[in-house]
């Protein structure tokens, strides 16, 4: 059975998650992180979208992005998560699927719930007790977006 098509929408902004195959470990050692955000920053410079918020906890990804006139999210997350899978399957030597299917993608419409979406990605590690701030948490934007940090990957949303 084909699968549905997606909704895409030029200059939307997205919520986007990838999970790990069978909820496994995605990311398991320091280096696993800095290369998924070195792929991000990568293909955010190829196809010019913006990043407002990540978080990459070890065995999911959130990500929310907004996407050009005629840029493509699924060209985006290809080449993000494929490019990473290779990466990790050879480093790991693992054979088959990273990722459990494909990525999921909701669009935010509201400013309201796109400041929402910006807290609930960036204390994601909070809520899975794995952290208890997001000071001590490395890999989510929330230390670049207070200032804490200045990495050069997000962009500031424009909320009116």
């Amino acid at each position: 059975m084909p699968r549905t098509a997606r909704l895409i929408m030029d200059n939307a902004v997205y919520h986007v998650m990838a999970r790990g195959n069978q909820k496994q470990a995605t990311f398991v050692e320091e280096a696993d992180f800095l290369t998924y955000i070195d792929l991000l920053k990568h293909y955010k410079t190829k196809y010019q979208f913006k990043l407002y918020a990540y978080c990459l906890m070890p065995n999911h990804v959130h990500l929310i992005l907004k996407v050009k006139k005629g840029s493509n999210l699924g060209k985006i997350m290809q080449g993000v998560n494929l490019t990473y899978a290779i990466l990790f399957n050879g480093k790991y030597k693992k054979i088959g699927h990273l990722w459990q299917g494909r990525y999921k993608s909701k669009v935010i419409e509201k400013n309201k719930y796109l400041l929402e979406c910006l807290e609930y990605v960036e204390f994601n590690p909070i809520r899975a007790s794995i952290s208890d701030s997001p000071f001590k948490y490395t890999w989510t934007s929330w230390q670049e977006r207070m200032g804490y940090k200045k990495e050069g990957l997000l962009d500031i949303p424009e909320i009116s």
